[in-house]
């Protein structure tokens, strides 16, 4: 059995408590919007500054 779907799920499960997040913090349904597309980012530039922090 290969196992390849596990960080499927946890990205998605880091998807929604990220969204839930942002969308507290929003004042209005523009930053709602921008809420939820932060979401969908975030992980992308955690790992960008991590890697450009690695390697100097």
């Amino acid at each position: 059995m290969n196992n390849q779907h596990t960080s499927g799920g946890f990205y998605f499960v880091v998807f929604i408590g990220a969204a839930v997040y942002f969308i507290q913090q929003a004042h209005g349904f523009w930053t709602g919007v921008l809420g939820i597309i932060k979401a969908m980012v975030w992980p992308a530039v955690l790992i960008y500054q991590l890697l450009n922090y690695l390697t100097g």
